[in-house]
């Protein structure tokens, strides 16, 4: 067995020895015998250099033994060694493979300017074979991941002590070098010996200290040196760290903390550091920093339910927010207890009538991290999309409750399974509700109006958006249980969340379901604002992107309400609304109840409601307005089975066309290569057949087959040159698109 000192050894005899050396420093104080002034000045300075020398010993032999260097500096610098090799076959089998390409070239050149010998072209076979080997070979190793097999404790104690060996070996080397400089030119001692004596006089009071430095910056860099998470238990001098504890037990920042860094890591979690540790009224924050793999891991199931169990949190209780400006970091909230208590939350704001406008921002809420959820309702075409149970329609009442408190807005309320927002009572402008025959006659209103408006923008002058004002009032459409709406129905609505925005008619729809198949068409994703409540994964991700669930919109963990139970009801995820940012911030909507609704609706009936008669009349459509009114009167016995007289198909075409300019945010006209993304889109065999062409020939045919396709569906739509573009390409206008839909459904 070695009896060779362990650098841990070493380190001990130099800590002795370091912490001996303010002893002796400290010797001169001592009441001395002379009585002169020269040997106690004498004594001080060789002491203080004894000292110096003893500090410089031990820095030196801390150095010599690697003491300085961390087992995970050594492991990196093994694994670095490994894909060294790793890279140098790669590199090998790149040279090699150059040199074959190379003697093929310069036969080829050969062959073009006198001929190919036999021996030539039978060169020429061999190496191209060759080529064609060591091709597929070089693709298999760059296929081939790196997987290092990591040091073991007893293989890093060897290379300590093979490095201990190297620098041992090099100070020889340079003690030997520079005794023979100083034997062959002894007058350099003049200068070595007072140096020598100056740096240790300098180091007598200046004890070294003896500890790991941070593994270096240039193995930091490498992601391939980094240790795994499966290798984590098996690597060299892994020892099981702390055990984990439950957040509850934290009393300080600090505390909180190590809980979560511990629990991330006992998960397989390569953290860098765990900061920003405060603690919340329902338990505790931190941001935790990766330094390999991603914070989006902590939202996988597995992971999700065992960091729960580690910090003994509440069910559903982690919330863990991707940061969008660092990739490696994110926000992690524990819950101990209910987010959101009476005092966080607040009372509903008491709003005098006509005291807002529309672009007002309303205040509706509270985010867990006590920001506001205030946001104005102007220009949004909305979704809440949220289970029974979940407050779906109570958030619809906040934000309906506000829209009846403006000057410049009016509310209609259609739902074809209840009443929707309609505790509001003589606030709301106009009802149609549980009849679909009357929804059908509405949308219709709603679309012939569109048309009008677009006609007064343009004789008004007022460029591509309905200027809002107290004459001109904005309409805000509740619509809810989209559903339940008649397949006739679903396409009238969505055909006017295309078309209407810009004429302020503005849309707030609600829904248990968020797909297809509950909607009627794939509009939820292009919708401005959208709104989650307790819903199914499949919502969140059709909505927000295969990406939500990982980036933290964690809706799906939401509790809907029971009757005895109030779950999380009224608890809101949202994305896209005016002036909030975009991130996974779990809000409380203040409930409105139906006696507060009913008190200010009829309150606001009372004061008076925005005037629509001046802005219909001038649109020439008062009539129809009275009609509805008067139908509103009637109240139905039931729900109706119909959706309007005749079946709304806008062409499939035209559909696409309409939503281009939506996605491109409503400009003034699109080229018709802009338009081909969108087609490609929804059928890549249809119109990706001229992808392989030049743009020229590409875009010639594109307009022949469109022309062909609108022509068959009696779309009365052209594409039209585009002059205020250099080159003036074809392409449509939006105003053209708006004629053609409403030609379409008149």
């Amino acid at each position: 067995m070695s009896t060779e000192p362990t650098p841990t050894d070493l380190e001990k005899e130099t800590s002795a020895e370091a912490s001996a050396a303010p002893e002796t420093a400290a010797a001169p104080e001592e009441p001395a015998e002379e009585t002169g002034p020269t040997p106690s000045l004498a004594r001080t300075t060789v002491n203080r250099i004894g000292t110096g020398g003893r500090h410089a010993a031990a820095s030196l032999r801390h150095i010599l033994t690697t003491g300085h260097q961390s087992d995970d500096e050594i492991r990196r610098l093994l694994v670095q060694r490994q894909f060294g090799a790793y890279e140098e076959v790669r590199d090998t089998a790149r040279e090699e493979l150059d040199v074959v390409h190379s003697r093929i070239t310069r036969l080829e050149r050969i062959g073009a300017e006198d001929g190919w010998t036999p021996e030539q072209r039978q060169e020429v076979k061999v190496l191209r074979e060759e080529r064609k080997g060591r091709t597929a070979a070089l693709k298999d190793l760059m296929k081939a991941p790196f997987e290092p097999v990591q040091p073991t404790a007893d293989q890093i104690k060897r290379a300590r002590r093979a490095g201990s060996t190297r620098r041992f070996v090099a100070l020889l080397v340079v003690i030997g070098l520079l005794g023979a400089l100083l034997v062959s030119a002894p007058q350099l001692l003049l200068l070595v010996l007072p140096a020598a004596v100056a740096v240790l006089w300098w180091l007598g009071r200046r004890p070294p200290t003896l500890v790991q430095r941070p593994v270096p910056d240039r193995l930091l860099a490498q992601p391939e040196l980094a240790l795994s998470a499966s290798a984590g238990t098996t690597a060299a001098g892994a020892e099981e760290g702390p055990a984990p504890y439950a957040i509850a037990d934290a009393s300080t920042s600090e505390e909180a903390e190590e809980a979560l860094r511990r629990a991330i890591v006992h998960e397989g979690g390569d953290l860098r550091d765990v900061t920003d540790g405060r603690r919340e009224p329902w338990g505790w924050s931190a941001r935790a920093r990766f330094r390999t793999g991603s914070p989006d891991s902590l939202n996988e199931d597995k992971t999700y339910r065992n960091l729960i169990t580690l910090l003994r949190l509440r069910r559903n209780g982690l919330l863990i927010e991707a940061d969008p400006e660092a990739g490696d970091t994110c926000t992690v909230r524990m819950l101990v207890r209910s987010p959101f208590t009476p005092e966080l939350v607040g009372s509903v704001p008491y709003r005098t009538p006509l005291s807002a406008t529309i672009r007002d921002p309303f205040d509706l809420g509270v985010g867990m991290d006590t920001t506001k959820l205030m946001f104005s309702l102007a220009g949004l075409m909305l979704l809440m999309v949220g289970d029974s149970g979940s407050g779906k329609s109570g958030v619809m009442l906040a934000m309906a409750e506000a829209v009846t408190s403006t000057r410049d807005a009016v509310l209609i309320n259609i739902d074809p399974a209840g009443t929707g927002v309609g505790d509001l009572g003589p606030a709301i402008t106009l009802n149609a509700c549980m009849d679909q025959d009357r929804i059908a006659a509405v949308f219709d209103f709603l679309h012939q109006l569109c048309s009008a408006r677009a006609r007064q923008r343009m004789a008004y002058g007022w460029g591509n958006k309905w200027r809002v004002s107290e004459e001109h009032p904005a309409m805000c459409v509740f619509v809810d249980e989209w559903p339940q709406l008649s397949e006739k129905n679903k396409k009238r609505l969505i055909k006017l969340l295309i078309l209407a925005r810009k004429e302020a008619i503005w849309f707030y729809a609600g829904s248990q379901f968020g797909t297809k198949d509950y909607l009627g068409d794939a509009i939820g994703p292009k919708l401005s604002g959208k709104l989650l409540g307790a819903s199914r994964r499949v919502d969140t991700t059709e909505l927000l992107g295969g990406g939500a669930i990982a980036e933290g919109y964690r809706s799906d963990l939401l509790r809907a309400a029971t009757e005895t139970d109030p779950g999380d009801a009224g608890q809101i995820y949202a994305h896209g609304l005016p002036g909030m940012a975009n991130r996974p911030m779990r809000y409380q909507v203040r409930e409105i109840t139906p006696e507060h609704a009913a008190r200010v609706g009829a309150e606001r009936a009372a004061a008076g409601l925005p005037d629509v008669t001046h802005t219909l009349t001038e649109a020439g459509m008062i009539k129809d307005w009275n009609k509805l009114l008067k139908a509103e009167a009637t109240v139905p016995v039931g729900p109706s089975a119909g959706g309007g007289d005749d079946e709304l198909d806008v062409p499939h075409v035209l559909m696409i066309i309409a939503e281009a300019f939506v996605q491109e945010d409503d400009p003034e006209y699109l080229t018709l290569d802009q338009v081909h993304r969108y087609l490609r889109k929804d059928d890549a065999a249809k119109w990706g057949r001229w992808d392989d062409r030049d743009d020229q020939g590409r875009l010639r045919e594109l307009g022949k087959a469109l022309a062909r396709e609108l022509a068959k569906a009696k779309v009365q739509l052209s594409s039209e040159r585009i002059t205020e573009v250099e080159g003036q390409p074809r392409g449509f206008y939006a105003a053209a698109v708006q004629r053609a839909l409403a030609d379409d459904g008149s």
